[in-house]
This record gives structure tokens, sequence and C-alpha cells, in this order.
């Protein structure tokens, strides 16, 4: 009791699917100058079976969000059927396509060694919160109807699959938009050779010599569709495998889903320090203490972070509550060493590789960092530092200006930090990216293409003001002030001298320390005392 779904070539259609009533795809009339058929079948977030049986086998069907199957047509075959149903008992919209493809057209997955199907043009994807991972079979060479397929396996010479060609494209969808029509939709534009290429962003290009599988950062909350071009230089000709999507995250889960990713924590922590650094953008310099705070609690958070999360197995929850503590004590200890020591130079320092680590992070978030000369974590970290301590060098003649550019720019991407734990913003890997490669060895193999879109430039619109406004505001208001205070130990130590050396001043005559402490005791324990009776007393007669 199959419920019939007649398809077109080439043409998309949506259709519901059920659990208890496979649908039967079918396809009539194909050209005889057609020798294979993709037929493949999308969905949002509930796994669908598709098999070229109604009682599906393990070689003989695919199970997924995203899965399809080659028809390898016999001579004279015109019709070509399949067979669709869902996992859930409830209805899941999906959208179904078949592609054609001629004899000197590539097979994707046709010299398969590794999956299930024996032509398995699917992509097999797997994410964690830090990457992404696609692999997928190798394709083989396009042959006409009816006769024996090209070895796999004879040669590596240009008559063989060697000389093929794999390009690996990225599709982001719309940011904030976990809706399944708009899936469905977007999808349709990563399923064929043309519309691909048009639409996706080519990420490399692999060789037969290359492993067919492809690491890329994870986006939590962010739809990305992957797909594969394969390629035949000597006919000029291509082929597409099944496009393959994830939003990196669960839509099942009842805590930590699609819809809520960002944890508590997390909000608590950059609100706060978003109100610090917003306060630091405009005012950092006029309150140097308090800039100095900013800084060091960056600076000590971030290594302490970077430290406990390698040595130890804490919860995330913990391991940030115990971050923002070494942070405090980390701006405590910045603002202590400069209280005793006053030094300028190590103070600038700091603030100048605060700065540069910013900076650094921005040149490699951009495609310059996607170049495979630093996969390399030698080549990457040298010239990451190097980028980094230019900054403090080149501004070491001036730094009042430099701490001034520091407490702007910095304080304003807090704020930017901040936002991103409610509103989905890919400026927030900017340095996400760049911790996520200090705890894992293995994210320097990942490409960390990230989407762009509106609602990215109105974020970055907002970032450029704020720094530009503090910086410009502390430009003006301190232009006519002393580059920096003075060192607070010497001075406190020079006011100790003199008073302690000029009876006319009154501040002279104060009693030592220890003295007021022991005197506003004895008021204090006097105040619970009650009053001696003084004298007789006798009742009031009426």
């Amino acid at each position: 009791n199959a419920g019939l779904l007649e398809l077109s070539l080439g043409k998309f259609r949506n259709v519901l699917l059920n659990q208890t009533n496979p649908v039967e795809a079918v396809i009539r009339n194909i050209a005889s100058n057609v020798t294979v058929v993709i037929f493949q079948v999308h969905a949002q977030q509930s796994d669908v079976v598709i098999s070229f049986d109604k009682n599906p086998s393990v070689n003989s069907s695919g199970t997924g969000v995203d899965k399809g199957l080659v028809s390898i047509l016999r001579p004279q075959q015109s019709v070509c059927t399949w067979y669709l149903r869902s996992l859930d008992a409830s209805p899941v919209l999906s959208t179904a396509i078949s592609i054609p493809y001629m004899e000197k057209d590539p097979i994707p997955g046709g010299c398969n060694l590794e999956f299930d199907l024996e032509v398995d043009p699917n992509i097999y994807l797997d994410y964690t919160l830090v990457d992404i991972h696609i692999k997928f079979a190798p394709a083989n060479l396009g042959y006409s109807r009816g006769a024996n397929p090209p070895s796999c396996d004879s040669g590596t010479g240009q008559n063989s699959r060697w000389r093929l060609r794999y390009d690996v494209y990225q599709y982001f969808l719309p940011e904030n938009d976990l809706s399944e029509m708009i899936l469905l939709s977007h999808i349709r534009k990563m399923s064929e050779v043309q519309s691909i290429k048009a639409n996706g962003i080519k990420m490399l290009t692999l060789t037969t010599d290359d492993k067919t599988n492809v690491y890329f950062s994870s986006l939590p909350g962010q739809g990305v569709i992957y797909n594969v071009i394969v390629w035949d230089p000597l006919w000029n000709t291509s082929a597409a495998y099944i496009p393959v999507h994830t939003y990196a995250c669960s839509f099942a889960d009842l805590v930590d889903n699609c819809f809520s990713l960002s944890k508590l924590s997390t909000k608590v922590f950059f609100t706060a320090l978003a109100v610090l650094g917003l306060f630091a953008c405009f005012f950092g310099h006029r309150f140097w203490k308090t800039d100095l705070f900013f800084m060091g609690f960056i600076v000590a958070a971030f290594f302490f972070f970077v430290f406990i999360t390698r040595v130890t197995g804490l919860g995330y929850d913990v391991r940030l509550i115990l971050t923002a503590v070494a942070g405090i004590t980390g701006g405590l200890f910045l603002v202590a060493s400069w209280w005793r020591f006053g030094s300028i130079l190590l103070c600038m320092f700091i603030v100048g590789l605060v700065l540069g680590f910013l900076f650094s992070s921005t040149i490699f978030f951009t495609p310059l960092g996607d170049y495979r000369v630093f996969r390399d974590d030698v080549v990457f970290w040298v010239t990451f530092s190097s980028v980094a301590m230019m900054i403090p060098v080149l501004f070491v003649g001036c730094p009042r200006i430099l701490n001034i550019l520091a407490s702007g720019i910095v304080g304003s991407y807090a704020v930017i930090l901040a936002i991103a734990c409610y509103v989905y913003t890919s400026l927030a890997y900017i340095t996400l990216d760049l911790l996520r490669r200090v705890l894992n060895d293995y994210f320097s193999r990942a490409y960390t293409n990230v989407p762009f879109q509106t609602n990215d430039f109105i974020i970055l619109s907002v970032w450029i003001m704020l720094a530009l406004s503090g910086v410009t505001v502390q430009l003006r208001r301190e232009r006519s002030e002393v580059p920096f205070p003075p060192h607070p130990y010497l001075t406190w130590k020079r006011e100790r001298e003199r008073r302690s050396t000029n009876v006319l001043d009154p501040s002279h005559h104060i009693p030592p320390l220890r003295e007021r402490i022991h005197s506003k005791l004895l008021h204090f324990k006097e105040f619970f005392q009650k009053d001696q009776p003084a004298g007789e007393r006798t009742l009031l007669l009426l």
C-alpha cells in the first residue's frame, strides 16, 4: 500500500514521509543517453530511509537526514524506482530530487571500499563542539550502459580514476534561522553541479592521492551545507555527491540544544566583562588602575582557562567560575604591581600584548588563516606571536596612545563577545578559534571559514563605532593631562616622610594608626555599656 510519488529528472519535490506507509518514488521515460541517476532525499532533523526495495537491507539502503542512492541503468531501462519512509511515527517533511548523468560523467562513490553500499555517493558527517568532519568514497570514471565499470585499482595513469579531482564546497544558511523550510529551499542550491558552483564557497581541491576527508571548524547553531564535485579533467565533465547539512547541535536535547546554546554561566561571565570593557573603552586611561585590572583580568583568565582545561576534567561551569576568580586575582596583581613598582614599561608591554593578541587573531580570522602553510603549528605560532609582538614594539615611544587604543578596541570587543551570548555572530570566532587551537591538538587541520551576513555587518559596525568613539573621547580628554599618574608607592612614601618631618603640618599631629584603631574600639565598646546610677533614687509619689 505504498504511496506513489512521480518524479521528473532534475526537479525537486517536497513529500511527507511516515513510518508505516512507505512512499514509492518513480521516474519514467528516462532518455537513452542517461547512464546513471542519483536519487536523494533530505530532511532537517529526522532520519529517513531510502532503499531500492520495499524491505530495506544494509547493502541496498541508506538512513539519515541527507541520503542518496546511485542507480546504474541497464540497456533499454527507462524507469527507476526507490522507496522512502521515515523512522518517526509523526510525519516528516522532506524534499527529493533525481539527477541524471551521462557516460562520460564521473560516478560519485563508484570506488567505495569503506561503506556498505556498492556505489555510495553520500557524504558522511560527524561533528563536535570543536570541529566538523566530512568523508566520502572515491569516485570512478563514467561508462556506457551495459559495459563493465572501469577497475578502481588498475594503475594510476591518466586512463584511470586517479586523474579525478574533488572540489569541496561550503554553503551557509541564513544566520539565526533554524526553520525547516529555509533548509529545504537552500539545499536545492547545493545539489547540482552548476548550482553548487554558483552559490557555494570552494574551500579546497583534493586529488586522488589525498584522503577523502576534510575538517572544518564547528559553528553551533549555524546551518551549513557541504558538497563535493568530482571533476574529470580529460573529458571536462563533473558530477555532484549528495549534499549534507549540519547545525553542529541537537534539536532534541532538553538543554544546550540548538535554541539555547549559551549557558547561563557564559552569559553572566561575558556580560560582566562587557560592562567592565565598556567602562574601559571610554574611561580606561583616566581610571588607570581600572584599566590595568581589566587587562590583567583578560591575561590571567585566558591562560588559567587553558591550563585548567588541559590538565583537569572539571565541568564547564566550574572551570568558568575558577577562571573568573583567577582573572580577578590577575587583575588585582597587575594593579598591585603598578602600585609597588610603578613600571610604565612593564604595564604597557602587557597592555600592548593584549591588543596585539586581538590584532593577530583578527588577521588569522580572515581567509589568510586557511592557507595550507599555517596548518603547521610551528609556522602558525611563530607567525602569530610575531604579529602580536609588533604592537607593543611599534608603540614603545608613545605609551599613552597605546593604552588608549588598547582600552578602546579591546573594551569594545568585550561588548561584542557579550552580544554573541544572546545573538549569533561570527565575530566571536575571532578569539574562539584561537582558543580552540590552543586547547585541541588537531584543530590545525580544520578550515575556519565562517559566514559574514547582515547580522555580522551590523555588529561589526557597532564594534567600530564603539572603538572609534572610545578612542576619540579619551584622546580629546587626555591631551592636556600628564601622560600617566605618578608612581603611587613613591608618592605615598614621600608624603609619609613629609608628614613625619614637618611639625607645622596638621597631619604631623595625627596619632599613629594603631592608637586611632584602639580609640575607635573604645568608643564602640562604650556604646553598649549601661549608664551608671548617680546618687540615691526614690519612687515618684503621686
